[in-house]
């Protein structure tokens, strides 16, 4: 048992090490690449300093990170068993009884506990990170003085209160004063039954209240009728509405699940974060999985050749899986398939032809 526990924590430390450096590596590369991007966007803007562009790049680099830390983890567990079966290390643990599942056991743990550490820790850091480096692009690279993006049908709010329905539209929107332009309020009870509607040239968003003043109330079977002040309970914040505007991505994880009810309890459509919070909680069977194709590609070559046929085949694959996964992702935010099943059929799959792969060609 000593002995089993001793490989154990060899086998996961050697993972852990590779996994740290290639990381480390890919994404001092990417931060270089990226600097050298934002200074070509700079180009011809004075405001924009050296200093700033190098902690743009540092904000940006989390959002990537995040993004190869699943080939970090495939590439790092090849080279990890190419290395040790080479070596013949892998070969003598198993000439001491030690299955292959013995061995795997260990990195299945480090891989989970990357997954784990990514979701709970690097995940809601990085998500202030890419949210400040939104800012920041908006404002000096892009020359927007706000963050909101309406589009050209405005901006469309929905709540309820009780048995009043609200929905709400206006063409514009001033941060600055938390404040609505050219509003359209048209109220329903019930089961959406029509009751009132508002035409206003502005909405002030106070605390707990909308303030419509000076609008034109029209109901059915009555004349309009001029509304000096008309006030709205709302639980929307500004920003709350700003938050719908920015991609799930710039949201921290533990604030995901109340964030989603919020939004789906104001009329927001919540798809986008369901669907990246789903994918989070995946994380950690999606590398269990990239450890399981690493394995399957790269243990046996010593004994039957071809390893760089084997190696190649196996990165392949590895890239076949993402490119499959963005597919089914995009399913789920068209919602052509649920959002559940999009978030989680990546992982469950690579699952089953890692562990199917691993069964077919090894002995114990």
């Amino acid at each position: 048992m000593n002995v089993t526990g001793t490989l154990s924590r060899y086998f996961g430390r050697q993972f852990l090490m590779w996994f740290c450096l290639l990381l480390f590596v890919l994404l001092l590369l990417i931060y270089l690449i990226d600097t050298v991007e934002l200074l070509r966007r700079a180009a011809g803007k004075p405001e924009v300093t050296l200093g700033l562009v190098l902690r743009m790049g540092l904000f940006k680099l989390p959002g990537i990170g995040q993004q190869i830390i699943p080939f970090a983890v495939l590439f790092s567990a090849m080279f990890t068993f190419w290395r040790l079966t080479r070596s013949n290390e892998l070969v003598v643990a198993r000439a001491a009884g030690i299955s292959v599942w013995q061995f795997l056991s260990p990195v299945l743990a480090a891989a989970i506990l990357v997954g784990v550490v990514k979701v709970t820790v690097v995940n809601p850091v990085g998500a202030l990170l890419i949210a400040e480096f939104n800012r920041l692009e908006e404002r000096y690279l892009k020359g927007h003085t706000s963050s909101f993006d309406v589009s050209g049908t405005g901006l469309w709010l929905r709540q309820a209160n009780g048995r009043d329905h609200y929905l709400m539209h206006a063409m514009s929107i001033e941060p600055d004063k938390a404040e609505l332009k050219q509003i359209l309020l048209m109220r329903f009870q019930d089961n959406d039954r029509y009751v009132a509607r508002i035409d206003a040239a502005s909405a002030r968003l106070l605390d707990g209240r909308w303030e419509i003043r000076d609008g034109w109330m029209r109901q059915p079977n009555r004349p309009p009728r001029r509304v000096a002040v008309q006030e709205i309970p709302t639980e929307l914040t500004l920003d709350r509405i700003e938050e719908s505007f920015a991609p799930p991505e710039t949201i921290s994880f533990w604030a995901l699940p109340r964030f989603i009810q919020t939004m789906e309890a104001t009329g927001f459509s919540a798809i986008r974060h369901r669907l990246h919070f789903q994918s989070l909680l995946s994380q950690p069977f999606l590398y269990c999985a990239m450890v399981l194709l690493a394995a399957a590609f790269s243990m046996r070559q010593t004994r039957r050749g071809g390893a760089l046929a084997m190696v190649s085949v196996g990165v392949t694959t590895g890239f076949v899986l993402f490119i499959v996964t963005d597919i089914v992702l995009s399913l789920g935010v068209t919602e052509s398939i649920p959002a559940l099943m999009a978030a989680w059929t990546p992982a469950a799959v690579s699952l089953l032809l890692g562990a199917t792969a691993l069964f077919h060609l090894e002995d114990g």
